[in-house]
């Protein structure tokens, strides 16, 4: 007996990035493909941000901030307002010219007098720390030089966009944002309750937007099974709005839901009105879930034997796993960006850290070189978690096979490879391969700092198209990195990294503060460590991040283990993940925080490199403590080398 057909269409709700697609419906697209499904998608994402910043949705916007008493109106939309009629007239030339359709409009861009300008061109007068103001003249002369008319140019069209985000949040719809749209609503959210009673609200102009979007896209392309992939809490909103129209206009269209917001947050689902939306959540890897999910629908197997799939049964949650073995990762297939728009991505310069520009600037082929992660023992990390915890490979040839496919297909020859900790050995294989069939890419990704990346394995990874290296030196400190359980040394760091940067990589160090018992002489030297690693010419680019704890980390799991109290929970029925905690240290990490900011960012512009530390932090109540780090550790360790 022949088996019905069954088209199965996977979107990108709003929001996730507008400089390049968000990866997921590309992999779990290909991967149909490569088992004969008839898979299609659509990134709704950045549709819905090229209808809304048009002339006719600024036409629409302008109606809702008339609306509104003029004393409810902030100050982007007073801006907005006066200036409308600039506005509406430079939209299109904006996007076109962020698209890389218009390069030459850079030129009127750059020379600040075509578009106008809202609250958010503020920014550009506090960038220059007093060290530069001095100078006098355009502060951003200073970030981009006098050749550099492209990347200012996009910096202040991005920051024209940003102004025009604030105005949609203020006068349209509060929850708005590029990427944590209605982040508060899914993030860490107890209950179902805030977001159900967003979803039975009258709908907004987003939402309007988004619902004509939703039926252009059934109509187009008729599916049998709707894919929604989240990955972070900013895109749940509107994939269940997205969700809604689908069952209002075609209830017999089964939903799936996945992603990874869902499979950090959602295991322990119990809330039975996520299903008035979707009918099954799925977690961890899709591909085994969802092929127990398609020979279900076609009456092939059981709903018993289904695999890490919450169904709603006599208004109850059931997960329900059937154990299978994994689709390996070397059979998972290529990654597949045909029916998506590549050429209407918007190529944004937002930050001016250099490793951050990356994420948002220019679009970059997706692709994971192995599943999980071969350390998965950080103590800060979600190593209890499939995407960390379940290590595989490919083989090399599997790797440039995939992409030279992508290329092919796509045209461009950058690649981000996102993986969470690149190993070195595959990293080596993949190398000699592209190197031996001579073929010409760009690439960046993230990695450990260990030592297997030598001197000679830097150069090789540049000599393959490696451009820049993240990886995480978190607290710079040797107590609380053996604590974190990172496998690393701060002296190890400094000499990995400067193998890179030798090697003409850009190198960016994630950073952390507010780890569990540290104290601020801790946060002092891990400063000075950070400073050094700057002045030796190790490290390009950094960012502190505030230390989160996860009820799936090491930390979450055994806090007791690290020195600190969990705050309880309340009953949790939706999402969960992050968790409070309290440390007995009572430092106050968020008034370090500030000083930690602005070193890094006046150290990634050569600033304050020859100063003491504790300048930073002189807005702080109190002696700051001396840092205990030698001014040259760094220095010698690199020079001990040998």
């Amino acid at each position: 007996m022949n088996t019905p057909t069954m088209r199965v269409l996977s979107l990108i709700p709003p929001m996730t990035q507008l400089n390049t697609p968000y990866p997921s419906t590309a992999y779990i697209t290909g991967f149909l493909r490569s088992r004969g499904v008839d898979a299609v998608q659509a990134d709704l994402a950045l549709a819905l941000v090229l209808k809304l910043f048009s002339p006719a949705g600024l036409e629409s916007v302008r109606s809702h901030a008339l609306a509104q008493a003029e004393s409810e109106r902030t100050a982007s939309v007073h801006a907005f307002l006066d200036q409308f009629a600039r506005y509406r007239a430079t939209i299109g030339l904006v996007i076109a010219f962020l698209q890389g359709r218009d390069s030459t409009l850079a030129h009127r861009i750059a020379a600040r007098e075509l578009l106008p300008e809202g609250p958010r061109f503020a920014a550009l007068e506090v960038y220059v720390d007093a060290a530069l103001s001095e100078e006098g003249g355009d502060p951003l002369a200073w970030a981009f030089g006098a050749l550099g008319v492209q990347d200012k140019a996009r910096h202040i069209a991005t920051l024209y966009l940003n102004d025009l985000a604030d105005v949609l949040r203020d006068a349209v719809d509060a929850r708005f944002a590029f990427v944590r749209y209605a982040e508060s609503l899914a993030s860490s959210q107890p209950t179902f309750e805030p977001m159900a009673a967003a979803l039975a609200a009258p709908f907004t102009l987003v939402d309007e937007v988004l619902h004509t979007l939703t039926l252009a896209t059934l109509s187009q392309h008729k599916p049998d099974l709707v894919l929604l992939s989240v990955p972070f809490p900013g895109a749940l909103y509107a994939a269940l709005r997205i969700a809604q129209t689908i069952k209002a206009q075609n209830p017999h269209i089964t939903i799936a839901l996945g992603g990874g917001f869902v499979n950090t947050e959602l295991r322990e689902l119990a809330e039975p009105r996520v299903f008035d939306f979707v009918d099954f959540v799925t977690l961890d890897s899709g591909e085994r879930p969802l092929l127990a999910l398609m020979e279900y629908l076609q009456r092939k197997r059981s709903k018993q034997r289904l695999v890490r799939t919450f169904v709603r049964e006599e208004e109850t949650v059931r997960y329900i796993n059937f154990v299978e073995p994994e689709v390996p990762f070397e059979e998972v297939g290529t990654p597949t960006w045909d029916g998506l728009p590549l050429d209407r991505y918007l190529s944004l310069l937002d930050m001016l850290n250099p490793m951050h520009r990356l994420w948002s600037d220019g679009r970059w082929n997706k692709l994971t070189v192995a599943h999980g992660c071969y350390w998965k023992k950080c103590s800060f990390c979600d190593v209890s978690l499939d995407y960390i915890s379940r290590y595989e490979t490919a083989s090399a040839a599997t790797l440039a096979d995939r992409i030279e496919a992508i290329v092919n297909e796509t045209g461009q020859t950058g690649f981000h490879f996102v993986d969470e900790a690149a190993p070195p050995k595959a990293l080596k294989a993949l190398a000699d391969e592209l190197i031996s069939r001579q073929l010409p890419i760009s690439w960046w990704g993230n990695i450990r700092f260990e030592k297997t990346f030598s001197p000679e394995l830097c150069q090789l990874l540049a000599d393959s198209g490696c451009i820049a290296m993240s990886g995480g030196l978190e607290v710079a400190s040797d107590r609380l990195l053996t604590l974190m359980k990172k496998g690393v040394t701060v002296e190890q760091v400094a000499r990995v990294t400067k193998g890179f940067s030798d090697a003409g990589i850009l190198v960016h160090a994630y950073l952390m503060y507010g780890f569990p018992t540290q104290t601020v002489q801790d946060t002092v030297d891990a400063l000075e460590y950070v400073r050094q690693l700057f002045e030796n010419g190790c490290i390009q680019s950094g960012f502190f991040h505030r230390f989160s704890c996860t009820v799936h980390s090491p930390v979450g799991l055994d806090p007791a283990a690290y020195g600190i109290e969990l705050i309880p929970l309340p009953p949790v029925t939706f999402a969960k993940n992050d968790i409070g905690f309290i440390d007995p240290s009572g430092v106050d990490h968020d008034a370090l925080g500030v000083g930690l900011r602005k070193a890094i960012y006046n150290y990634m512009h050569g600033i304050g490199l020859d100063e003491d530390v504790r300048a930073w932090f002189s807005h702080l109540p109190g002696k700051v403590p001396k840092p205990t780090v030698g001014r040259n550790r760094i220095a010698k360790a690199l020079a001990s080398v040998g």
